[in-house]
């Protein structure tokens, strides 16, 4: 498919286009539940490991077990989700997370936890959450066909934010409520509608594209899906962005908000400081219904290197602002700028992939896009301990908004055939 098609396949749809299928709409509401149930875990699990240890390294190596699996293993399951029904990928990644969330509360109900376990336990939940991205995004091409995909990536992306932004309120709720482990006994619970609806669900990830290869994965289809990366340059383009927006800033600066918060005179655990970490989420959301409403931003690679290069902007500008209301507002608006570059990148690498290697290169692009993001800890988190995070975090802001001017120049050949 050219770079033509993927502005034909998301001009002149409707509004909020996924959601006009039946099953695309189960599988939002599913996904939300799901995201949100990770978030719970993650609230109370965290804050019971920070109350049981006191470890500043175990919360690292939270954040790396988390996005370090994607950056090892996203290609092999892509290769994965190429091969076999993607139903039973997305379900086994539950099970996987459903039993994560269970060891937790006998853990901390019997008191036995220990470090080993805890690292044990965030690996597996890191390899899980790797295992689900690729066949999560071969059944919503399923679900729409390349028609209105893009609808189909940004609503799926909307729905984890949704459940990002209400999983740490619902998490905090059920352990006043139940307390901590009985809170994820009824975590458990939040994944069943969606690992139960998949047995139902015709769709299979491979329904719109020829019968997926049966030969085991190997160097050869490594070699394959590199160079088909290479030459073609949309997809090259979007690899490198998604995954030099994620080694530079990342996610990072999300890790250091007490830091932020605390200079621009949030100093205590309450609403001000709440707004600041739920505000980028909160942006997400309001984004993606908007993008969505308005048929606004279609898939193509000027639009998307554009809004990456505004969040940029708005990522430096956070990192020097010293006005609480304006900080807000800037996370808030990245928000909004951060759903609409990444999902379309997503979208574009969907579209554009060759449909034996669609899984790979969705992997692929999950890898750099996810998995770089264990690195951005050090060009935000571990230089700021030298320089400052103000510094850090405009620094690298400013070298990523270099990158990005380079990759626009770069990338005129892919889009200039679309106008």
């Amino acid at each position: 498919m050219s770079s033509q098609d993927v502005q034909t396949a998301s001009t002149k749809e409707p509004a909020f286009a996924a959601l006009y299928h039946r099953d695309f709409r189960f599988f939002f509401v599913g996904t939300m539940l799901a995201m949100m149930a990770d978030n719970i875990e993650h609230v109370v699990s965290y804050w019971l490991l920070f109350e049981k240890f006191h470890s500043p390294v175990l919360a690292g190596f939270a954040d790396i077990s988390h996005w370090t699996p994607f950056l090892l293993l996203s290609v092999y399951f892509g290769g994965i989700a190429d091969r076999y029904d993607c139903r039973k990928v997305v379900q086994l990644a539950q099970i996987l997370f459903m039993g994560v969330s269970a060891t937790w509360a006998i853990l901390f109900f019997t008191n036995s936890i220990q470090v080993w376990h805890a690292g044990l336990l965030l690996i597996i939940h890191g390899i899980a959450g790797v295992m689900w991205a690729p066949a999560e995004q071969l059944l919503i091409h399923d679900f729409v066909g390349t028609e209105h995909l893009q609808s189909a990536v940004r609503l799926n992306a909307t729905s984890r934010q949704l459940g990002i932004l209400f999983g740490p309120a619902v998490g905090a709720g059920l352990m006043l409520l139940l307390g901590p482990p009985l809170a994820l006994v009824a975590n458990v619970l939040i994944y069943f509608p969606l690992t139960v609806w998949l047995l139902y669900v015709p769709y299979t990830g491979h329904l719109r594209k020829e019968t997926p290869p049966k030969r085991a994965i190997g160097w050869n289809d490594a070699v394959s899906l590199f160079r088909e990366a290479a030459h073609n340059r949309p997809i090259l383009t979007m690899v490198l962005l998604g995954g030099t927006a994620s080694l530079f800033v990342g996610n990072a600066f999300q890790t250091q908000m007490p830091g932020f918060a605390y200079d621009l005179g949030a100093r205590t655990a309450d609403f001000a400081y709440s707004a600041l970490l739920m505000a980028t989420a909160a942006g997400s959301v309001f984004g993606g219904f908007l993008l969505e409403g308005k048929g606004w931003l279609r898939a193509n690679v000027r639009s998307t290197i554009v809004c990456a290069i505004f969040w940029c902007v708005t990522t430096a500008a956070f990192a020097v602002s010293t006005n609480y209301y304006l900080s807000l507002a800037l996370l808030f608006v990245g928000g909004i700028l951060n759903l609409a570059f990444y999902s379309s990148a997503q979208a574009i690498v969907q579209i554009l992939a060759p449909s034996h290697l669609r899984g790979r290169l969705v992997g692929l692009f999950n890898m750099s896009a996810l998995g770089l993001r264990a690195f951005s800890g050090i060009t935000v988190g571990v230089i700021g301990g030298l320089i400052g995070i103000h510094r850090s975090l405009a620094f690298s802001a400013i070298a990523l908004f270099a990158v990005t001017v380079a990759l626009l120049v770069y990338s005129v050949p892919a889009w200039a055939k679309s106008e």
